[in-house]
């Protein structure tokens, strides 16, 4: 691979398998014990689809989520975004993969306090080739009337919509999502997961979301279920249901 191979221009989005993973391991050292993170993962997640990948604690969804974003690399296998083998770029190649092509919304909110929600988001399209201004892309998680507010000054929910919002102002074509409703309670976590769909239906962004909470499952169209390292089985959604149907 060249190191320009995953430039913005070069990868197509339209590709059919968003990410293909075969044999991923992932080890981990802690102390004197080797952490087994992932144990031979193969995977395919199509372009497009809302998937969430369902599991406990520590049976190696975040470690999954982090290679196929880039932050991290497999200590063996393979990993493929839109037909091109990730661990076969440089790093800045893979850094330029980060910027254009994937979204990030973590648990916590990682907003900057002393900026607005608009300055939050703006740190990512001042570097964006092809960004939606902060202004549209609060809009777009309903908080066009909350531009100019710190984040002291919004609730739990509204500032994981500002991080959404950052994520997406980009125009991502994967948008990974860590436990993004860990820290807020039901109600505040159905309008956050209402904001995902709405990303997923309306822009067409392929949206990976980890949970341990198997409710969040049913409005999914694939469930990836993970156990001890490994992809105990996929599960297809007959019945979609929509973030307001939810109940936990």
């Amino acid at each position: 691979m060249t190191p320009s191979a995953l430039s913005a221009a070069d990868v197509a989005p339209a590709a059919a398998m968003i990410f293909e993973a075969r044999g991923l391991t992932k080890d981990y050292q802690m102390g004197d014990v080797q952490v087994q993170a992932l144990r031979g993962v193969d995977l395919d997640l199509p372009a497009g689809e809302f998937v969430v990948l369902l599991g406990a604690s520590g049976s190696g969804k975040s470690t999954l989520l982090n290679i196929l974003g880039g932050l991290d690399v497999p200590g063996s296998g393979t990993v493929r975004y839109a037909g091109q083998p990730l661990q076969l770029a440089d790093e800045a190649a893979m850094t330029r993969y980060r910027r254009h092509h994937v979204g990030f919304v973590f648990q916590f909110y990682n907003l900057i306090p002393s900026l607005t929600a608009r300055e939050n988001v703006a740190l990512v399209t001042e570097i964006a080739d092809d960004p939606m201004t902060p202004e549209q892309a609060l809009e777009l998680v309903g908080l066009g009337a909350r531009l100019d507010h710190f984040p002291a000054q919004l609730s739990g929910g509204e500032q994981q919509r500002v991080a959404i919002a950052r994520a997406i102002a980009k125009r991502p074509q994967v948008l990974l999502c860590d436990e993004p409703t860990g820290a807020l309670d039901a109600q505040t976590g159905v309008l956050v997961l209402e904001v995902l769909a709405q990303v997923n239906r309306d822009l067409g962004t392929t949206t990976v979301v980890i949970t341990h909470n198997a409710v969040i499952a049913a409005m999914a169209d694939r469930v990836v279920v993970f156990g001890d390292g490994r992809v105990l089985r996929v599960d297809r959604t007959a019945h979609k249901k929509a973030a307001a149907e939810l109940h936990w």
